[in-house]
């Protein structure tokens, strides 16, 4: 039987609720709405109600850490892809395929997914990931490289992208 935990990291723009099945994260949740109301999604989504404890996310812990220091360019996490099926998982795997510090359109997603034509379902996939951040779909952007709302919170996306361009020395975008 699997032990289902979370716990809650404290990110510079928002509590962050990480969920964990064993070893693995199942969910980031940037609780923009409180962290209650993201334990009670969670316990929704996989019908149990996570324990909490915060041994599981020790490592995540550290590699957010080091992220936000600017010190991490890519998260090295067990990932628990429980939630995500079909084209939303493959493109989210593609999304992990964009470096730091460089963005990708929605299209050029769909086509490193392999689906040239499903922008737009590249949106929903990055707009319903389970795993935001440790997933990179905040380097998704629009064709025209504006940036999008990012589940109504763009500010957060922006701290990401100001945070990866600092690091990098100039954002980029690829060729």
């Amino acid at each position: 039987m699997s032990t289902v935990t979370s716990t809650v990291y404290d990110a510079p723009f928002a509590p962050i609720l990480l969920t964990f099945v064993d070893d693995a994260l199942v969910r980031l949740d940037v609780a923009h709405d409180g962290v209650d109301a993201a334990r009670e999604g969670i316990a929704r989504r996989l019908g149990v109600v996570p324990d909490t404890d915060p041994e599981p996310a020790r490592e995540t812990v550290t590699q957010l850490d080091e992220y936000f220091a600017g010190g991490r360019r890519a998260f090295e996490i067990l990932l628990d892809w429980r939630l995500v099926g079909g084209f939303t998982r493959t493109a989210l795997e593609a999304t992990r395929r964009i470096p730091f510090g460089e963005v990708a359109s929605y299209g050029e997603v769909a086509i490193m997914a392999g689906s040239p034509g499903a922008a737009r379902a590249v949106g929903t996939a990055c707009a319903n990931t389970p795993f935001s951040i440790v997933v990179p779909v905040h380097r998704v952007v629009r064709a025209d490289g504006s940036i999008g709302e990012y589940g109504g919170h763009p500010e957060v996306k922006h701290f990401l992208l100001d945070l990866e361009n600092s690091v990098a020395g100039g954002l980029r975008t690829p060729a």
